[in-house]
């Protein structure tokens, strides 16, 4: 099986590009904090390249920025291509399945959850002295 489920933030803007088969392809990088210290008594952050394809490619280059906080889900790829110096390079990445976005409204984006507590908190109370039950 290969899953990875990360939680981190964007270290730069997405940047999105179209095959010449016309799929959008979105690519961005997550910092993520290790769990655990290292001997220094400090968390090491890794930073992992992101690929998203088609519609999910086309929603996180129109919400995302750098610094947004996302979590990701998808699988882990590796590749190779040849560099104009002849030598082989290597790649590894993760290919989002899905991606949600967790910035709250005081980040500066409105989350959907806010969105539904500001509908909530519209709601008029409903007198039930006159319910039968």
């Amino acid at each position: 099986m290969n899953k990875v489920i990360l939680i981190g933030n964007l270290t730069r803007d997405p940047e999105i590009s179209t095959t010449s088969g016309g799929v959008s392809v979105c690519r961005f990088a997550v910092a993520v904090t290790r769990r655990y210290a290292n001997a220094d008594g400090e968390r090491d952050t890794d930073f992992l390249n992101i690929v998203a394809w088609r519609s999910l490619a086309e929603n996180c280059h129109k919400f995302l920025k750098k610094g947004s906080k996302v979590a990701v889900v998808g699988n882990i790829q590796n590749r190779s291509y040849d560099a104009q110096d002849g030598s082989k390079r290597y790649i590894t990445e993760v290919v989002a399945e899905e991606v949600e976005f967790l910035n709250t409204k005081a980040d500066g984006t409105v989350a959907q959850s806010d969105e539904k507590e500001e509908e909530v908190s519209k709601l008029q109370p409903i007198d039930d002295d006159g319910l039968p039950f």
